[in-house]
Parts: C-alpha cells; structure tokens; sequence
C-alpha cells in the first residue's frame, strides 16, 4: 500500500489569538491609538473610567472595520449584492467613491 498526503486546512492558521486576524489585530490598534488620545485628555481631566471607556469603543471600531462582515439577508436588497464582504472594504470603496464622484452638467444651447 502507498502513502498519500491529506491535504491540511489551513483556514483560520494566519489568526491570532483566536478571534484576531492580522488585519484585524491592526485596526484594533489603530482604533486604540485613536482612543488613548482621548484617554490622556480625560485622564488629565481625573475621569479615567470615561476615558478608557471611550478607548474601548475606539478599539470596537478599529475590529469592526477589520474583521466584521456584513451578512446576507435575502429581505433587503442591498445586502443580496453587498453580503459576505468586509464592513472595511465597502467603507473605503464608499470612500473612493466620493474623492472621485464628478457632476456633469448639460446644458442645451438655443440657437
């Protein structure tokens, strides 16, 4: 009898800490960094719990926008086209799309 190799699924092995991707685990830092200048404001101020509180939110958001996918339910139209994709993507296409949006205008001509 021969040997065969099984093939490894190797999904979820670029993780870490189980719940963070590296794309992930960057924006949550990034969310944090953004929330610590908010922390230092209020720990300045002697409301640390605030301050922290609002770093954590910063923090949600950074993960959000790294590793949160937007589902597809059939009963709303835009998530029939959008579903499966990464909240962070759809934010910098949208984004894209307002740097690069002109308005053409036509005007007709009398004569």
């Amino acid at each position: 009898m021969g040997t065969y190799q099984i093939p490894r699924n190797y999904r979820g092995e670029s993780r870490i800490l189980y719940i963070f991707t590296v794309k992930s685990l960057i924006t949550t830092a990034i969310g944090a960094m953004i929330g610590s200048l908010f922390f230092l404001l209020f720990k300045s101020l002697n409301m640390t719990s605030i301050g922290l509180g609002i770093m954590a939110f910063f923090a949600f958001l950074g993960y959000a926008f790294g590793a949160l996918k937007i589902p597809t339910i059939v009963m709303f139209p835009i998530t029939k086209r959008i579903g499966g994709e990464p909240i962070g993507e759809i934010i910098m296409r949208y984004m894209k799309f307002k740097k690069n949006r002109k308005m053409y205008t036509y005007t007709k001509e009398e004569k």
